[in-house]
């Protein structure tokens, strides 16, 4: 159970808690503690908080899967904890899909696949909760949530108004969005709503293991559920589930380099992995620069890579945030020092 040591008062809907341990809070189980945390699980108790602690430095947490704590958090941490999901809208081909942003996204993928509705099949298992996943642009194997994202409900920060971003308002690129740039730290999202396939559905398979997995199992015609338990297969043989082994998933973003800058690099490097992304455009795998720079497994005390997934940063007990991001910041060195390519990192740095 989470403790809290001090005092704690109440609001006319929740209590305010101090000095909260945020272990459980945080998928990489580092030990960090807030000024001051609420859960609130409801737009009413959202609005309440923030018009009570309107002058209060605030931290907004969802399911605390992207992000790297490497001190404790000087702010009030309000956990959006909003739950419920429904259809709004459906047509003969399509359904709109509304979920409210504290549901588990892994279990929501997994219920829309029930319903037989496509389009986030391919993400299954990415950890997190549905409200942050548009301010990352997440996506796997093949798929981004800017496919399927129709729009979002959003409270302000400042006066609490609900405002509705369309997919083209979110400004969607590579794990970036309006929410990490533009308007960053000034809006809190509430719910998110997902446009998915009732038939014919798109099934892409081209994207990694996947066509290796469904061969192995026999699907030759796959449905969304083979899709989705494949992409689960392949996740679970390469990442540790953070309830056994701390991590936050991919830690560092694959770069993207101009072609002409990626020719130059790969005449020394010609067994570079690489895949198209435009006419002018090339990603590199990060995974595989940091495996051929030799981390791989590699352990310094309770902080190392996994010894599957290059890309998987691990807490294998009592490491602190810090020692992590010196793990992080020795391998994006040694990287650019051996490659010339820089690599960034997916997770937020708080």
């Amino acid at each position: 159970m989470l403790t809290f040591e001090r005092d704690s008062k109440r609001t006319d809907f929740m209590e305010i808690q101090t000095n909260f341990s945020l272990k459980n809070y945080n998928t990489f189980g580092i030990e960090a503690s807030a000024k001051q945390f609420v859960a609130v699980h409801s737009l009413a108790e959202l609005k309440k908080v923030l018009e009570q602690y309107k002058s209060e430095k605030k931290f907004i947490l969802g399911g605390g899967s992207n992000m790297l704590l490497t001190q404790n958090i000087d702010a009030l941490v309000i956990h959006v904890d909003l739950k419920g999901k429904k259809i709004i809208k459906e047509t003969d081909d399509s359904v709109w899909v509304e979920s409210q942003a504290g549901e588990n996204w892994h279990e929501f993928v997994l219920w829309t696949i029930e319903q037989n509705f496509g389009g986030l099949e391919n993400m299954s298992l990415i950890p997190g909760n549905v409200g942050t996943t548009p301010v990352q642009n997440i996506g796997a194997y093949g798929t981004e949530i800017k496919d399927t994202f129709e729009s979002c409900e959003a409270m302000e920060i400042e006066n609490q108004e609900m405002k509705t971003f369309t997919k083209a308002e979110c400004h969607f690129g590579y794990r970036e969005s309006i929410f990490k740039n533009e308007v960053k730290g000034q809006y809190i999202i509430t719910s998110v709503v997902f446009k998915l396939t009732k038939q014919n559905h798109n099934i892409n398979i081209s994207y990694g293991d996947i066509k290796a997995e469904l061969a192995k199992n026999n699907a030759e015609t796959p449905t969304l559920r083979d899709v989705s338990n494949a992409v689960i297969a392949i996740r679970q043989s390469k990442l540790p589930d953070p309830k056994e082994l701390g991590n936050s998933g991919s830690f560092f973003k694959n770069p993207i380099l101009l072609k002409s800058d990626f020719e130059k690099i790969h005449q020394k490097f010609p067994e570079m992995k690489y895949y198209e992304v435009s006419a002018t455009e090339v990603k590199v795998p990060a995974g595989w620069l940091i495996e051929q720079a030799g981390f791989k497994g590699k352990r310094f005390g309770d902080a190392g890579i996994h010894k599957n997934q290059a890309l998987v940063l691990v807490n294998y007990g009592n490491a602190s945030g810090q020692e992590i991001l010196y793990v992080s910041k020795n391998i994006q060195e040694t990287v650019f020092k051996t490659f010339g390519i820089a690599i960034e990192a997916e997770v937020n740095i708080i």
